[in-house]
């Protein structure tokens, strides 16, 4: 189950990157995703997640297209890799 939303809200954040919804709008939900899904996040990747959230919220204060494809890019890979992580656990 836990599995199964976080790769829904995975899809999700994934289908509007791929519409003409607004990039910024795309990092402020990949990182309200993880938000989310904090609690099915395994113990062993809360670090590496937190590393990565901090420096998505980096790329999206600098307030330029780089900044914010730099923070899409972190936490897709973050978001994949705690799906990937859950996968494999079971």
């Amino acid at each position: 189950m836990n599995r199964s939303v976080l790769l829904g809200l995975f899809v999700t954040a994934s289908i509007m990157a791929s519409t003409s919804y607004a990039a910024e709008d795309l990092c402020a939900v990949n990182l309200k995703t993880i938000e989310n899904g904090k609690a099915q996040i395994p113990p062993e990747m809360t670090d590496q997640v937190k590393a990565s959230v901090e420096q998505a919220k980096a790329d999206q204060a600098k307030g330029t297209k780089e900044g914010t494809d730099d923070c899409i890019a972190e936490t897709n890979d973050i978001i994949k890799a705690v799906t990937d992580s859950k996968k494999g656990g079971k």
